[in-house]
């Protein structure tokens, strides 16, 4: 008994802890939102009205608020259409010291709810659901539509495939760069990363200056055998600059594959684009990089061979699941989002699906109509 008492004593103030987190999470979506409830130092960032509104959205979209359960290291505030994962922090005080809302999980009753959901979004929609090899919600899983920086799981699988040693340094390029997303256009030329470090922060935060040096460095061809049709193969700079040159585009729209290489060659010599430059050419969905959801789970069913693929989860929760395998993709008109995921018993789950819509898409949507398939593949697997 004696042994007992400090592990005892411990979930006495682990339960404290976590009752006074949810009973902080409760109060946001049920009284009036109070400045004391906030550390000075989460104040001098967002304002009480900043979480006010986020929290109004959140209800008009979810419905009634119902309660809150804890979920590995999270909370779940649960609605009448839906669940929201909550990050909270409390400092010494009880006073809210860290807040983040993850997105939306519509509460779905089948994966055929989900389908549903998904076709009634404007513009063309595409899903997958895999279990090991079968399907389980098909809609337009043939459709070939853009998906933004998810072509980076084909980069990935050439990687795999090479016989490249991962700790390989490779020397940062000036003319290897491109722009954000990700940090490594901000590094000094001459930076040395390993093979390992470029995938990694290719996959976990999708640098883009990461993906374009590994295609150069395990080059296009080899990248292409993992691509399907999107021959020859952009890398982001390429795209960027294309997007932001009318001559060099109406080349790549009507040439062949030789014509295309060689422009290409000429884009990736030419200075980037400055960001506002390419937000001001706007959506291009022809000027993109094409895959179907059955291409998309081949390539993640791959990038499960690797943990690098799996340092950040996406909506999958970390703890539901053996691995898991994630990239998803976004882009003006774009939004894609592919995970595979392995269960403890070895069973092997895919989700890829596509949004394309030039007049724009809203993310907090697909997000949610994804999360409730992942939380329901969860639930099969006994998490």
């Amino acid at each position: 008994m004696k042994r007992a008492a400090p592990f005892l004593l411990a979930l006495f103030l682990f339960a404290l802890a976590g009752s006074a987190e949810v009973e902080r999470v409760r109060a946001l979506f049920t009284e009036p939102i109070q400045a004391e409830w906030f550390s000075k130092e989460f104040l001098a960032q967002v304002s009480v009205e900043q979480v006010a509104a986020i929290v109004r959205q959140l209800t008009a979209r979810l419905g009634r608020f119902e309660g809150v359960r804890p979920e590995g290291d999270r909370f779940i505030a649960i609605f009448e259409k839906g669940e929201v994962p909550v990050v909270i922090r409390l400092d010494a005080e009880g006073r809210i010291a860290g807040l983040f809302f993850k997105p939306p999980r519509a509460r779905l009753g089948s994966l055929e709810a989900a389908q549903k959901a998904l076709s009634e979004l404007p513009g063309e929609v595409s899903l997958l659901v895999l279990a090991e090899d079968a399907p389980r919600a098909e809609l337009n899983a043939n459709a070939r539509l853009a998906v933004g920086s998810a072509f980076k799981l084909s980069v990935l699988a050439a990687l795999l495939a090479s016989d490249r040693p991962l700790n390989e340094a490779v020397l940062l390029r000036e003319a290897w760069k491109s722009l954000p997303s990700g940090t490594l256009q901000d590094w000094p030329a001459g930076t040395p990363l390993t093979l390992a470090g470029l995938a990694g922060r290719m996959m976990a935060e999708s640098d883009n200056t990461a993906a374009d040096h590994l295609i150069h460095v395990l080059g296009r061809k080899a990248v292409e055998r993992f691509a399907y049709q999107n021959r020859p193969l952009l890398t982001t700079r390429a795209l960027f600059v294309l997007r932001t040159d009318p001559e060099l585009k109406a080349r790549w729209l009507k040439g062949d594959e030789a014509e295309r290489r060689a422009v290409i060659e000429e884009a990736e010599a030419r200075p980037l684009p400055s960001p506002e430059k390419l937000l001001a050419a706007g959506a291009d969905l022809a000027l993109e990089w094409h895959y179907t959801a059955r291409e998309l789970c081949a390539l993640a069913y791959q990038a499960l061979k690797s943990p690098l693929s799996g340092i950040n989860p996406g909506l999958a929760r970390r703890e539901a699941w053996k691995k898991i395998a994630f990239k998803g993709g976004s882009d003006l008109g774009v939004l894609n989002l592919t995970t595979a995921l392995v269960a403890e018993d070895g069973r092997r789950y895919c989700v890829a699906a596509t949004w394309n819509n030039p007049e724009g898409v809203e993310a907090n949507r697909l997000f949610a109509i994804y999360g409730g398939i992942l939380d329901l593949l969860a639930r099969e697997a006994g998490r």
